[in-house]
């Protein structure tokens, strides 16, 4: 269900559905498979509506135009379609888009509250800042299944299934108990002499921001830091309270209260830009002691060197002077280069330009 930074969109859109008419309002298109290059992998989910309007576009590489085509016949007969573009099906819509690869696209009509119940499951696992996996039955012996696939939630146990034959989820559950797999892919499960294609995606909480700072770059990354889904925290040390504006959360807290006020996990990052010395400093030690996977501070060389020489302790997650070099100067082009860096670490990129690089680009 897409990379955890679009799904909030999506979750929203899907929310705000009238369904109580019973008809389908929309459609969501999820890639099941792929092979050879495609700009966006298994899992990529896209929301088409009844009007046309769509919710995060797969778009570029990908032959978004007849999957929007399908969607409409789907929402009419209110019945999935498990469609293939490739060199077998549907080749000339590739050979349109200029796509050197080919993949399988499951297209489900949303009518009714019972289709959006694994997205609640989903969001109950993200609020919680929790992993699992979440495995989609879309084919019973290579047709799709329909009105609509069957679907579990899974987290050590299953948090949340809608899957009735007991076997089917019971073998289901041992390959999620048993999958270490990074990034979706399909398996074939058997039961009961039927083969069906399984689609499972490992969930991870959405990456979080937490900025410390009261300056205009400050709020030029945070609003960057939304731009991009991470849920982002703006530390005030001399704001009062606490309140949220345009989706930001908004907090004033010291360093010695920073860990009781922000969630400080793995799954966070965080950057110190209050441009006073003894202030970062002392934002910059109670980071270190928290949990978070990066730690920037921005500032001059000279800043950087006085910063590394109090903290007297190598921590590969302190980053500082904090960004990619690409020659920022303004606020704004101050936030690119942060928010690129922190991308690229997540990722387990090195930021260097693609056209030098012979790596695949969504590995």
């Amino acid at each position: 269900m897409n990379v955890a930074q679009e799904f909030d969109s999506l979750y929203r859109a899907a929310r705000a559905l009238p369904l109580a008419s019973g008809m389908p309002e929309a459609a969501l298109a999820t890639i099941t498979q792929t092979r050879g290059s495609t700009f966006r992998r298994a899992g990529a989910s896209m929301l088409i509506r009844r009007d046309g309007s769509l919710v995060c576009e797969l778009s570029g590489g990908c032959p978004q135009r007849d999957i929007v085509w399908r969607a409409q016949q789907v929402m009419e007969g209110g019945q999935a379609q498990l469609v293939s573009y490739g060199r077998n099906a549907n080749y000339d819509v590739m050979l349109e888009t200029g796509c050197g690869g080919e993949l399988d696209v499951l297209i489900e009509p949303l009518r009714d509250e019972r289709d959006l119940q694994f997205l609640d499951a989903m969001e109950r696992l993200r609020e919680r800042r929790g992993s699992g996996v979440l495995a989609t039955v879309y084919a019973v012996d290579g047709q799709a299944l329909s009105p609509r696939p069957w679907r579990t939630v899974w987290r050590d146990e299953a948090a949340w299934s809608d899957i009735d034959d007991d076997a089917l989820r019971s073998r289901i559950e041992a390959v999620l108990h048993s999958s270490r797999a990074m990034v979706a892919t399909s398996v074939r499960v058997e039961s009961g002499a039927r083969h069906y294609d399984v689609l499972v995606e490992p969930l991870r909480p959405p990456h979080a921001l937490v900025v410390v700072g009261d300056g205009i770059g400050a709020r030029m990354l945070g609003e960057l830091s939304m731009q991009l889904g991470w849920r982002t925290t703006l530390v005030d040390p001399a704001q009062v309270g606490g309140d949220t504006d345009g989706g930001i959360r908004r907090v004033g807290a010291s360093a010695r209260s920073l860990a009781t006020q922000v969630t400080l996990d793995a799954m966070t990052s965080a950057v110190v830009m209050t441009h006073r010395w003894e202030r970062d400093l002392d934002y910059v030690a109670a980071l270190l002691d928290s949990g978070v996977s990066y730690i920037g501070v921005i500032g001059s060389r000279q800043r950087a060197a006085q910063i590394t020489a109090a903290v007297a302790r190598v921590d590969p997650r302190l980053h500082v002077p904090a960004g990619l070099d690409v020659g920022s100067e303004t606020p704004q082009e101050i936030a690119l280069a942060v928010a690129a860096e922190i991308l690229a670490l997540r990722n387990g990129k090195e930021g260097g330009l693609l056209s030098r690089t012979g790596t695949p680009i969504h590995a």
